[in-house]
C-alpha cells in the first residue's frame, strides 16, 4: 500500500514522499500486491564509455520546461549501486534502499514541491563502488533509472535525451590492513576527491552542460514479475521509510597543534592553516554517531586534507583500547577520506557513503596557498526509529543502560539492520532477530524487521537453508542462524498483528527444517554440519563453534574439548537444541496458520529430540547438560537452551537456573548470547536475578563506552546491537509486559522487580501502548495497567492471576 506523506524533513529537500520518514503507521497488511509501476518504459542509462563493474562516479541532467508547476509529478527512481537526486539544486531522494538483484528496490517521490514554472533541471550521481564496494552492496553494473509515473511526466523517463559525464575527480581510498589493525572489515572505500577535477555545481540548473555527452541508453527496466526481463534488475518498490538526516555537530577538541577558535568545532568558526604547514586536530563527537560529515573549506590551492574515523583509540604497540573518554598517549587508526584542494572558496566535501566515528582526526597539509577550515560538521544518518518505550524507577544507572542501549541499536539500523555501523554493516540473522525484538519493545515500529525478515527469506538456497546474512556480495552460511531466522518469524508472529506476512513465510520454515530434518539421525540427534556453526563468541570457542560442531579448520583450530574437525561423530548440544526449539516454534505457526499436518509432524520431531537430549548430554553427577556426549565440558549456553527449550520446568528450571549462575567452570555466555541467558530466567520464573545480570554493561560503562562493544574487551567493534537487548528485556522481565498470544492480543503482566520497589513505563502496542505502574508493599503489590482498546490480559503476581480488560485497570496484591 502506498500512501502520501507529508513533506519530508529529513534532509532531503522539500520533496513530498511516498512514504513516511519518521512516524509510526501501522504495518498494513501483507495481502500479494502488483508492483507501482507496470510497464517500465525508461530506459537504463551510463555514461559512454564508462566500466560496466569498476569504481566510478557519474553525473547525468535533464533539462525540461513546464507552462505551470502541477499539483503533483511523481517519478520512480534507482540506480546500481547508489544515487543522490536533485531537483533545481535541491536534493530529492536518495538511495535505492539496498536489495539483491531479484528484489532491487526504487524509490517512488513526488518532485511537485520543488519545481517551478519555466525551465526546470533533474540532475543525478551515480557511483559504482568497484571491486571494492561494500559487503552489502550487491550489483550488477553501473546505471541509472529514472520514469514519470502518467503520461504527464513522461518526458523526464531516462534515455538518450538525458546527458551524462564521468565525475574523474573521484577515486577509491582503499584501507590498509595495518590501517584498521589487522581487523576484519568489509564496510568499503573512503573517498579520495581532487577537488580541480570535480564539477562544481553540476547540480544546479545555472550549470552550463553544454559539452556533456548524451547518456547511453541501456535496456528498460523491469518489473520482477515480468516476462523475459530485458535487465537484470528485478524492480520492487522500496518498503522503508527514508533515513533520518539532521545536523550534528562535534563536540569539542582534544588536540591541536595550532590555536583554532574556542567555538570550534560546536559552531562554526573559521580558522587558516598557513601556507606550508601542517595542522593536525583530534575532534570528539563525544559518543559514537554515524553521519556524513561535511567538510567547507576554501583557498589552499593543493593543500591536502584528511580526514579519518575510528570509534576509539588505541594504546601503541598493544591491542587495548583502555578507558574510552582518554586520548593522551593513544593513536589513531582507522578509515579516511582525502580532499584535494583546489583554492575555490567555500568548497564543501561530504563521503558519498556515511562514517562512523567518536572520534575525528583533521589533518591539513598546506602548500603555497593558506587553506581555510570554514567549518566541519556531521548530518546525523540512521534509520528513523521513534523512540517510544519508557522504564522509571530504575535509577540512574539503569537508565545510562537504556540510553546507551537505544543508541546502539538506532547506530545498527539503517536501510537494514546491521551487525555494526563501522567494520561490516551487514545483516546477520543471530544480530537481527535481537534487534528486531528491541525495535518491537522500544519503538514500534516494525517496517525494518518486516524487511529483515523478508530478505533473509530471499537468500534461501535450493537446499532450503537460509544465508547467515543478507544481502551479502558473498555468500556465508551458519545453520544455527537459519533456525534463529525460524525464532524471528515467530517473533514477528507473537510480537505483530499481521497474521498473512507470517503465513508468506512458512515455506522458508518448512525448508528450513527439511535441511536439518536431512541430517539428524536415528534418535533425533544432528549428525555433523557442514559451514560454519557458530553459536556465541567466548574465549573458550575460538571459532565460537560449540564443542561438537566445530568442523571450521584453518582458523584457530578445535575449541578445547571438542570433537576434531570434520569427527563423524560429533554432536552438540546447544545445537541438538536449538533445533529443538525451532520445531516448537514452526509448529506454533503451523497450527495458527498453516497445516496442522505438518504442526502435528513437528511436534512429534520434538518429542523425539526431548527424548534423546537428556539420553545423550544430560551429566546427573552434576545436574547439568553436557555439551557433547562425552560429558567432559559444560557451558551456560546447553543449559539455558535447555531451560528454553522446555527440558526444565517449574522447581526443577529454578535449580538449574541457578546452577548455570553458580557453577564456575562453565563456559560463560558473552554480550550476545546473554539475551537468551536472561530469556531463561524470566521463563524459569527467575526474572528477579536479571538485575544482577547486567555486569557487562556496567563495565562498558564504566570504560566509557557510549555503545555497546561486539564482546568485552578485547573486542573489535565499538557498536553491536546485540547488546541492545536490555532495552527488550527490562521491560519485559522488570515491568512485566509481554504477549500472551500470537499478534499481542492478549497481554501479560508478570513482574520481576528484583531490588526495585516502585517502577513504571509503557511499551508500543500494535493497537496503542501499554501502560504500567507497580508499586511493592513487602510482599504484596499495587498495580495500574492500561490496555489499548480491544485487548485484553492478566497480571501475575505471587503465583495469583488477576484478569486485565482494555482500559485502566487499578489491582492489589
Amino acid at each position: 500500500m502506498t500512501t502520501r506523506a507529508s513533506l519530508a524533513t529529513t534532509g532531503l529537500g522539500l520533496c513530498a514522499l511516498f512514504f513516511s520518514a519518521a512516524a509510526f503507521v501501522p504495518s498494513p497488511p501483507s495481502e500479494p500486491a502488483p508492483p507501482a509501476v507496470r510497464p517500465w518504459t525508461a530506459r537504463w542509462i551510463s555514461v559512454p564509455g564508462a566500466s560496466p563493474t569498476g569504481y566510478g562516479v557519474y553525473h547525468f541532467r535533464r533539462r525540461f520546461t513546464l507552462g505551470s508547476v502541477p499539483g503533483a509529478f511523481v517519478v520512480h527512481v534507482t540506480a546500481d549501486n547508489r544515487y543522490q537526486l536533485f531537483v533545481n539544486g535541491v536534493r530529492a531522494a536518495s538511495g535505492p534502499a539496498r536489495g539483491d538483484l531479484f528484489h532491487w528496490r526504487y524509490e517512488t517521490v513526488d518532485l511537485a514541491p520543488l519545481l517551478r514554472a519555466g525551465e526546470n533541471v533533474l540532475a543525478a550521481v551515480a557511483w559504482n563502488f568497484g571491486p571494492d564496494a561494500p559487503e552489502a552492496q550487491l550489483t550488477s553494473r553501473t546505471g541509472f533509472l529514472l520514469q514519470g509515473d502518467t503520461a504527464a511526466q513522461k518526458d523526464v523517463d531516462t534515455g538518450p535525451a538525458w546527458v551524462g559525464r564521468r565525475d574523474d575527480g573521484y577515486e577509491p581510498l582503499l584501507l590498509k590492513p595495518e590501517e584498521i589493525r589487522h581487523q576484519y572489515y568489509v564496510a568499503g572505500p573512503g573517498d579520495r576527491l581532487t577537488a580541480a577535477r570535480h564539477p562544481w555545481g553540476w547540480e544546479r540548473p545555472e550549470f552550463d552542460d553544454t559539452g556533456w555527452a548524451p547518456a547511453q541508453a541501456g535496456p528498460p527496466g523491469s518489473s520482477r514479475e515480468a516476462f523475459d526481463a530485458p535487465s537484470p534488475w528485478m524492480l520492487v518498490p522500496r518498503s522503508i521509510p527514508a533515513m533520518e538526516e539532521r545536523p550534528e555537530r562535534l563536540e569539542r577538541v582534544r588536540q591541536a597543534s595550532l590555536r583554532v577558535p574556542e567555538a570550534f568545532p560546536r559552531e562554526r568558526a573559521p580558522f587558516t592553516v598557513p601556507p606550508g604547514t601542517s595542522a593536525r586536530l583530534l575532534l570528539d563527537q563525544g559518543h559514537l554517531t554515524t553521519a556524513y560529515p561535511e567538510l567547507v573549506v576554501s583557498g589552499g590551492k593543493d593543500a591536502t586534507v584528511t580526514l579519518r574515523y575510528a570509534e576509539n583509540l588505541w594504546v601503541p604497540g598493544t591491542g587495548d583500547k583502555g578507558q574510552r573518554d582518554e586520548v593522551d598517549g593513544k593513536e589513531m587508526r582507522g578509515l579516511r577520506d582525502v580532499l584535494v584542494a583546489d583554492g575555490g572558496r567555500e568548497r564543501l566535501f561530504r563521503p558519498l557513503w556515511w562514517r562512523t566515528y567518536r572520534y575525528l582526526e583533521l589533518a591539513v597539509e598546506a602548500r603555497a596557498e593558506a587553506l581555510t577550515v570554514d567549518d566541519l560538521r556531521g548530518a546525523f544518518t540512521a534509520y528513523p526509529f521513534t523512540r517510544k518505550a519508557r522504564f522509571e524507577g530504575g535509577g540512574p544507572e539503569l537508565d545510562r543502560i537504556l540510553d546507551v542501549g537505544w543508541r546502539t541499536a538506532r547506530l545498527c539500523a539503517h536501510e537494514t539492520y546491521m551487525d555494526c555501523p563501522y567494520y561490516e554493516q551487514l545483516q546477520y540473522v543471530g544480530d537481527t532477530r535481537i534487534q528486531a525484538l528491541v525495535s518491537y519493545y522500544a519503538s514500534g515500529d516494525d517496517r525494518l524487521a518486516r524487511n529483515a525478515v523478508e530478505q533473509v527469506d530471499d537468500s534461501r538456497t535450493a537446499e532450503g537453508l537460509t544465508m547467515s546474512r543478507f544481502p551479502t556480495r558473498l555468500p556465508q552460511y551458519i545453520p544455527p542462524f537459519s533456525l534463529w531466522w525460524i525464532g524471528m518469524v515467530h517473533d514477528y508472529w507473537w510480537y505483530r498483528d499481521d497474521p498473512a506476512f507470517v503465513r508468506g513465510r512458512l515455506p522458508g520454515v518448512r525448508s528450513v527444517l527439511t535441511f536439518f530434518a536431512s541430517r539428524q539421525r536415528a534418535g533425533g540427534s544432528l549428525g555433523p554440519m557442514p559451514w560454519w556453526n557458530f553459536l556465541d563468541w567466548t574465549n573458550a570457542w575460538p571459532t565460537g563453534s560449540p564443542p561438537g560442531w566445530n568442523f571450521v579448520t584453518g582458523w584457530g583450530g578445535p575449541a578445547p574439548g571438542a570433537a576434531e574437525p570434520g569427527d563423524p561423530n560429533g554432536a552438540s548440544a546447544p545445537l541438538d537444541l536449538q533445533l529443538l526449539i525451532a520445531y516448537a516454534e514452526a509448529a506454533d505457526l503451523e497450527e495458527g496458520l498453516g497445516s496442522t499436518t505438518i504442526a502435528a509432524e513437528y511436534r512429534q520431531a520434538a518429542a523425539r529430540l526431548r527424548a534423546e537430549v537428556p539420553r545423550l548430554y544430560w551429566e546427573e553427577r552434576r545436574q547439568l547438560y553436557a555439551d557433547t556426549p562425552a560429558r567432559t565440558t559444560f557451558s551456560q549456553h546447553a543449559n539455558v537452551l535447555a531451560i528454553l527449550a522446555g527440558l526444565a520446568e517449574g522447581q526443577a528450571a529454578r535449580a538449574l537456573i541457578g546452577r548455570v549462575l553458580s557453577e564456575p567452570d562453565l563456559v560463560p555466555c558473552s554480550i550476545y548470547f546473554r539475551h537468551y541467558l536472561h530469556a531463561a530466567l524470566n521463563r524459569a520464573g527467575e526474572g528477579d536475578r536479571l538485575l544482577d545480570q547486567l555486569g557487562p554493561w556496567r563495565r562498558m560503562l564504566a570504560l566509557g563506552l557510549t555503545t555497546w562493544a561486539e564482546k568485552e574487551d578485547p573486542s573489535r567493534s565499538e557498536c553491536h546491537a546485540w547488546g541492545a537487548s536490555p532495552n527488550f528485556e527490562l521491560p519485559r522481565t522488570v515491568l512485566g509486559v509481554d504477549s500472551a498470544g500470537p499478534g499481542f492480543r492478549r497481554v501479560r503482566i508478570r513482574p520481576f522487580l528484583g531490588r526495585l520497589t516502585q517502577v513504571a513505563g509503557s511499551v508500543p502496542h500494535p493497537r496503542g501502548e501499554i501502560a504500567v505502574s507497580l508499586v511493592r508493599r513487602g510482599v504484596g503489590l499495587d498495580a495500574e495497567v492500561r490496555l489499548p482498546e480491544g485487548v485484553e490480559g492478566e497480571l501475575v503476581w505471587a503465583g495469583e492471576r488477576r484478569p486485565l480488560g482494555p482500559g485502566l485497570t487499578r489491582l492489589r496484591f
